[in-house]
């Protein structure tokens, strides 16, 4: 078969059309309708204007409000487990997820990160506990932590999350983002408890990544759901005939991939993207793959959170700033939602991109939706506007 070539700009117009970042985030809400779109949505604890899964879906559509996403949960439209980090995940996934919940939870088990230093008679006096009480928290629990380091956890901890890898626990609902856990079989609905074999598991996991990349390389469908080996992944790619596609870098060079067996209509039918200057989430799955995204786009980016201050080349929690199908640079925010203001404390524009006035109003729209999304009024700079 010979092989599809498909260029930087139409490679970069059907990324962010897999995404649901071309058109206007406006018209009608359906929530599971976006994460089904992007296959899971990631959460975060971190709340620096708004925590990064509510921001994810309001990119998509800025008729979400936040506190949508929980109901859902609650209902068992969605479960959460580990991707890349916690993730919110369409319960329909739930029977090739099953490797996930064994590979994990083994691997929980082996870890020191994990090990809680309990006995089974202690594990399972937690896991009795929540089998006679109902869904309970980590606050229900008193064991402490041997250190005071941040990422120190206390073993009562580390024992529902081995669980909680396992499958053998889930997350029943959560509040004020604290996770309740209750036993997985009064969670997850009997019928999709069992799956089928292990290879065709990762064949369909293999297969639900492409279509939600369109386009990539063996090891991009491998990262996607980050629930194989890259052999494994390897294996799936030698079962399946697949649309072999080059694909343009924003650097001119082509690289060898694979594409969605529609790859064509797909590309047919992408619209380009809305001019509308978008703020990204560090953790949309638009720029989830760090290399993908480099390699498409030209753009550098890192999440620096965890980074020493003084080795940061930018900041702690940094937006990248997408324009149509270009990044045109990043911008750090901080809110006060008790004092009603928000504040741009740091701004880097892209190299070779100039911020004239029309760019620079329709930054400052989408940071006055942001504030409204959020509930404050107050929106300014604490450092020099771009000229």
């Amino acid at each position: 078969m010979a092989r599809l070539k498909i260029a930087n700009r139409d490679a970069r117009r059907l990324w962010l059309w897999t995404n649901g970042l071309s058109a206007t985030p406006v018209g009608k809400l359906d929530v599971m309708a976006i994460i089904r779109q992007l296959g899971f949505v990631q959460i975060d604890t971190i709340r620096n204007v708004t925590r990064a899964h509510n921001h994810i879906l309001w990119t998509r559509n800025q008729n979400y409000r936040e506190g949508m996403l929980w109901p859902l949960l609650k209902k068992r439209e969605l479960f959460e487990h580990f991707t890349h980090d916690a993730s919110l995940i369409p319960m329909e996934t739930l029977p090739i997820w099953q490797r996930q919940f064994r590979r994990l939870g083994e691997k929980a088990a082996r870890g020191a990160w994990y090990q809680s230093g309990l006995d089974s008679g202690e594990i399972g006096n937690i896991r009795k506990r929540i089998e006679l009480e109902g869904a309970l928290s980590t606050h229900a629990f008193e064991t402490k932590a041997e250190s005071r380091e941040m990422w120190a956890r206390p073993p009562h901890k580390k024992a529902l999350d081995q669980m909680w890898y396992a499958g053998e626990l889930a997350t029943c609902y959560r509040e004020a983002f604290v996770k309740f856990y209750n036993l997985g079989e009064r969670v997850f609905p009997a019928h999709l408890r069992e799956g089928p074999e292990d290879v065709e598991q990762i064949d369909m996991l293999c297969d639900q990544a492409l279509d939600r990349i369109s386009m990539g390389t063996c090891g991009e469908v491998q990262r996607y759901w980050e629930a194989m080996s890259a052999v494994e992944a390897r294996g799936w790619l030698h079962r399946r005939q697949l649309v072999p596609v080059d694909v343009q870098g924003a650097n001119g060079r082509w690289q060898e991939a694979w594409g969605a067996p529609d790859i064509e209509t797909r590309l047919n039918e992408a619209p380009s993207p809305t001019i509308r200057l978008r703020i990204l989430n560090p953790f949309d799955p638009a720029i989830r793959d760090r290399m993908r995204l480099q390699r498409l786009f030209g753009f550098e980016y890192r999440n620096e959170m965890f980074v020493p201050a003084e080795k940061r080349r930018w900041g702690y929690y940094v937006y990248p700033l997408l324009e149509g199908d270009r990044f045109v640079g990043r911008c750090e925010i901080k809110a006060d939602r008790a004092e009603g203001w928000m504040r741009v404390t740091g701004f880097w524009p892209e190299p070779g991109v100039k911020w004239k006035p029309i760019r620079l109003d329709r930054f400052e729209a989408e940071l006055t939706r942001l504030a409204r999304f959020i509930g404050v009024q107050d929106v300014d700079w604490d450092v020099p506007r771009p000229c």
